[in-house]
């Protein structure tokens, strides 16, 4: 078998987290929800927001990334 360009895929399994959350967290995500569907003009459960907004927390703080390179 040959070679090819595009490495191998990781795994991509989706794995479930369950966390527990203040009730202040909680409305804020709500709101949250809220504020993406008047923005984006669709419904967006908080459950498939939160995914997203620790993705894009996480690839946004610099001393993090920084320290991941370390490791």
């Amino acid at each position: 078998m040959s070679a090819i360009k595009l490495p191998q895929l990781p795994d991509r399994t989706p794995v479930k987290l369950a966390i527990t959350v203040l009730p202040d967290l909680h409305q804020a995500l709500q709101d949250y929800a809220a504020h993406y569907a008047r923005v984006y003009g669709k419904q967006a459960a908080v459950g498939d927001l939160v995914p997203a907004i620790l993705a894009s927390y996480l690839e946004s703080d610099r001393g993090f990334l920084q320290s991941r390179k370390q490791i």
